[in-house]
């Protein structure tokens, strides 16, 4: 038997809690179901909060919370539970994950047919729940290093860190596309292109959950989030409406979910959200129709917190309860995170009584959630964990590199790498908090306590490492409080790195009224540069928060787009020369609070109400601060490109040649578009069909040839159908741009 990276108290114990079906087949599955009753068929469709089976004060922050056996008891025997999820409060260790794990699953053992427990947890940028896990950028981060193999790297050892924490099954990743730099959610997705968030989602499913159909002891269970729809709020705030047309929900917001369906993920999350009027969580054209009939997904679709109650007391479309209860699930749920009430599984059976939902819908829900389990060998005794894996010196190099891939180099007169000793400063310099934000040790990862353990350097930590000196401003976003030499009249010849941005938040929390930071960073910034100081800027953001009035105080700025716990010494790496940045971002940076035009945008967009009949007049109105895929190097580059041929058949194929004609080793990304010049539909200016990533040393060059595939040049036609249109294209590398043709 392989080994398994579950936890247990000591090398010497075993789980034996359950004994049941040794295949993982859909035969074994429909046996088990044959033994089923509907009360542990509908038990199974219940998820729980784990805050609601704990012992003593579930507040408590010193003391993590243990299992109490007594409402584990009534859950999961007298109500037949199926799975629970989440924390309480802060983050566990690895022992007591461990005593945990083993008590819910001695109880389970005590079920008529000792069905295991699938627990789900939220692992955002690594086992982020676990004490001494290792914390990798956020996927905003991920997606500005333009590495798949780096996403499917993350995804695999945050896989084994969960599985080694007792947790088979991850909230993650977020395929959610975030084309409003409002939505507070913004961070936890892979930018606003959807052809970048589909290759690199897909790549972090298959490093996360291995590409075979059982699942084996080194992988876990992927929950996609959130199907479908939901960055596109048109408040720009978080589980608020969204207006979507179809041609629209196909382009843009479909597709990455497609990709990683093609990659084998087990299980999705629904929108909390409503489209168009309809609670997607009750929407059967998406959760059947497109879901099950034309992405062909065979695994467990669950909800997001609370999304089945929220049917009649928040979107008011259900009369009571159990009318949601027959709505979502007829609409096509399978699990319902609950998450704090015992109602729902007496309900659902109730709704079968009554011929609210046909058994039908049941037996199909209970066998995905089933054959998940099997695939996850949670089936399985004798478990024994490798807590060598745990934080190794491995994880912890992916998560460095991972970090200083992600910095994004946006301005630099010339002051970068530093060539004299700087101070520091900045609200953001000396906690850990906003390098890491939410999902962080605890829900919003604002908790000082738990976030600044001391085993990761800060910003400042990291600088006076390197001789820097740090003087505080406040230490609050919300104050410029200088002290020290920041305090003195003059700061002519003195170099002072700022870090500011924004604080930790995480979902709703972090709604916002504008783009705007608090006053008092802008303040400080201006202040420095007044009193004669060069000012190196790190901003440290989930969002393109606005800095219009700012940009042109910086003499440099860095972007470090929530780096992880390995963030503090990337930055002082990269602003020392020590390595070159070489993020791109994956966003466009506005320049205007109110302007949120994405690269993918149409003629029309970048033109103001002035032009004329021409269309080539009028006041540009696409001007962004910094444009998607920008991102500065230390050293220079040269970048030509060839077609092997203009008409296209099957594939366009494009050589790259990248050269390194700077002082200084770097890594290169150079972002392939194309431009389709006359279409049925309203054509975008500017889409992503391909990259080309190398590392180079001074002098070196690299030839790549990239082949492009005909679909990849596809439009939602009017019948909302993607179809590849024959006629003239342009395909944009680098500065160069190259006529040709699909037939």
């Amino acid at each position: 038997m392989r080994n398994v990276l579950f936890l247990v108290a000591s090398l010497s114990i075993v789980w034996t809690s359950c004994s049941s079906p040794e295949t993982h087949t859909t035969d074994a599955v429909g046996d088990l179901m044959s033994k089923m009753s509907l009360d542990e068929k509908v038990g199974e469709m219940t998820q729980l909060t784990i805050s609601q089976l704990l012992e003593g004060d579930k507040d408590e922050y010193l003391m993590p919370q243990r299992g109490d056996s007594t409402k584990l008891y009534d859950a999961l025997v007298n109500h037949h539970v199926g799975s629970i999820l989440n924390v309480e409060s802060h983050d566990y260790t690895v022992e007591q994950w461990t005593a945990l794990h083993k008590l819910i699953a001695s109880i389970s053992s005590l079920k008529p047919n000792k069905i295991p427990v699938l627990y789900g947890i939220d692992a955002i940028h690594g086992t982020n729940y676990t004490k001494g896990a290792t914390l990798y950028p956020h996927q905003i981060g991920q997606a500005a290093a333009w590495d798949t193999v780096m996403a499917k790297t993350i995804g695999e050892q945050t896989a084994i860190e969960t599985r080694i924490s007792g947790i088979p099954w991850a909230f993650s990743p977020v395929l959610d596309v975030a084309r409003d730099p409002r939505w507070p959610r913004f961070w936890e997705t892979y930018g606003e292109s959807t052809v970048l968030a589909s290759w690199m989602g897909a790549s972090y499913t298959k490093g996360m959950q291995g590409t075979e159909a059982e699942i084996d002891d080194n992988h876990i269970a992927v929950s996609l989030k959130h199907f479908l729809g939901y960055s596109a709020s048109i408040t720009g705030k978080d589980r608020t409406q969204a207006w979507i047309a179809e041609r629209q929900l196909r382009r843009y917001y479909l597709p990455t979910f497609a990709a990683a369906i093609d990659a084998g993920a087990k299980t999705v999350m629904i929108n909390s959200g409503d489209i168009n009027g309809i609670p997607v969580h009750a929407n059967k054209v998406i959760l059947t129709d497109i879901l099950r009939g034309e992405l062909g997904f065979e695994g467990l679709a669950v909800t997001d917190w609370a999304d089945i109650h929220y049917l009649f007391n928040r979107h008011r479309v259900a009369k009571d309860y159990k009318d949601a209860v027959a709505m979502a699930i007829n609409a096509g749920i399978d699990m319902s995170m609950v998450p704090d009430d015992l109602d729902f599984p007496r309900l659902l059976k109730e709704c079968v009584e009554e011929g609210l939902v046909p058994m039908s819908r049941i037996n199909e829900s209970v066998r995905r959630i089933l054959q998940v389990k099997m695939d996850l060998g949670l089936f399985k005794g004798n478990v024994k964990p490798d807590l060598a894996l745990f934080n190794c010196d491995e994880h912890k190099a992916t998560a460095l590199k991972a970090a200083q891939n992600s910095l994004v180099l946006l301005k630099n007169n010339h002051v970068l790498p530093l060539k004299k000793t700087p101070m520091v400063t900045g609200p953001t310099a000396n906690s850990l908090i906003p390098l890491n934000g939410g999902w962080s040790h605890s829900w919003q990862g604002d908790n000082p306590g738990l976030a600044n353990t001391g085993k990761a350097r800060t910003i400042a930590e990291a600088m006076e490492a390197r001789g820097a000196t740090y003087y505080s401003s406040g230490e609050d976003i919300n104050v410029w409080a200088p002290t020290g030499r920041l305090s003195m009249a003059s700061l002519e010849g003195e170099t002072v790195v700022i870090a500011f941005g924004e604080w930790s938040y995480c979902e709703g929390v972090g709604d916002i009224e504008d783009m705007f930071l608090p006053a008092a960073q802008y303040e400080m910034i201006k202040n420095i540069k007044e009193r004669g100081a060069t000012v190196v800027g790190v901003i440290t953001a989930g969002r393109p928060r606005n800095i219009r009035d700012v940009e042109n105080y910086f003499d440099a700025l860095l972007y470090a787009p929530m780096p992880g716990d390995f963030g503090g010494e990337a930055i002082a790496g990269a602003l020392f020369g020590e390595f070159n940045p070489s993020g791109k971002l994956p966003f466009t940076y506005p320049r205007q609070p109110s302007s949120h035009v994405t690269f993918d945008h149409r003629v029309a967009d970048a033109m103001g109400v002035a032009a004329g009949t021409s269309g080539d007049k009028g006041t540009a109105s696409f001007r962004p601060q910094f444009e998607f895929g920008h991102g500065l190097s230390y050293t220079t580059w040269s970048v030509t490109s060839t077609l092997a041929y203009v008409k296209v058949n099957k594939e366009l194929v494009v050589n790259v040649t990248i050269s390194n004609t700077g002082n200084m080793a770097g890594k290169q990304t150079v972002p392939v578009y194309y431009e389709d010049l006359v279409a049925s539909i309203v054509p975008s200016v500017k889409n992503l069909c391909a990259f080309a990533q190398v590392d180079l040393a001074p002098g070196e060059k690299a030839v790549i040839e990239l082949h492009i595939p005909r679909e990849r040049f596809a439009l939602v036609d009017v019948s909302n159908k993607w179809v590849v249109e024959p006629g003239d294209m342009k395909l944009m590398v680098g500065e160069e741009v190259h006529d040709f043709v699909i037939k």
